[in-house]
């Protein structure tokens, strides 16, 4: 699940300590993702033992469990409770194996039929990342009163969006497709370039604490801003990803500006 934290230092592999474990199927060499593996993954609560920093390994990681019970990655058993919770053969990892693959299940969107998919991790991130796609995720709250808007019986929390950055703004909805291309300063030292609108898919309609399960969050946004992504088709699309130009740390109410 996301988290907010007050500040955080952003760095050429993203935000530090951002993604920096991933359950893996060691048959398929498939990472363990929500929207294929289901909101139980969404039960499980990890927190570091320690603060990460950026020139060091992951720190040990405390997962608390649905049951009650609590593991810890220095556990020799670690992986071997975990693959008997989910019933298949899964370990822990801090860096990404080769060729490792998410998977995007079949399924509708806008009545048209979807074959499921299977795409390398990280495209736009640093060799050996956890991330979808790129190293940043920002959305603005625009976009987010938009859609509550447009959907009032929806709950349009930001969790279920689990962005890095929430930029509030009163600027029109979906004003993140116009920062394609630009690059932002984030308080005094941060420097981002956006690449590309965000694609949404099943993740922001999985229920989780205080959130219900809710299929038309995924279908308002389909029906308010469908982007052309190129090789990635015509998708549903709210925020946006972008890559790090600039590092150091941002917090809470910094000022978010372009620079070009």
């Amino acid at each position: 699940m996301g988290e907010e934290v007050v500040s955080a230092e952003v760095t050429h592999r993203g935000l530090a300590g951002d993604r920096a474990y991933a359950l893996v199927d060691k048959a398929s060499n498939r990472a363990a993702v929500v929207r294929t593996w289901g909101a139980r993954l969404l039960t499980y609560q990890a927190r570091f033992v320690t603060e990460p920093q950026e020139v060091s390994p992951a720190p040990e990681v405390r997962v608390h469990c649905p049951d009650g019970s609590t593991l810890t990655t220095s556990q020799p058993d670690f992986d071997e409770r975990l693959s008997m919770a989910f019933g298949r053969a899964i370990c822990l990892m801090s860096a990404a194996p080769s060729g490792l693959l998410i998977e995007f299940p079949a399924g509708t969107l806008g009545g048209k039929l979807r074959n499921a998919t299977e795409v390398p991790l990280a495209g736009a991130a640093p060799q050996g990342t956890f991330f979808d796609y790129a190293r940043v995720h920002l959305i603005a709250t625009s976009t987010l009163d938009h859609l509550q808007r447009m959907n009032p019986q929806g709950r349009f929390d930001v969790r279920r969006f689990r962005p890095n950055v929430v930029v509030q703004t009163e600027d029109e909805p979906f004003i993140e497709n116009s920062w394609t291309g630009q690059t932002f300063a984030m308080g005094d030292q941060v420097e981002v370039r956006v690449t590309i609108p965000c694609p949404r898919c099943v993740n922001t309609t999985l229920p989780q604490v205080g959130l219900p399960h809710d299929g038309t969050i995924l279908r308002t946004i389909a029906q308010h801003n469908m982007r052309d992504l190129g090789d990635f088709g015509t998708l549903p699309c709210a925020g946006v990803y972008a890559d790090v130009v600039r590092v150091g740390t941002i917090g809470r109410g910094d000022t978010v500006r372009r620079i070009d």
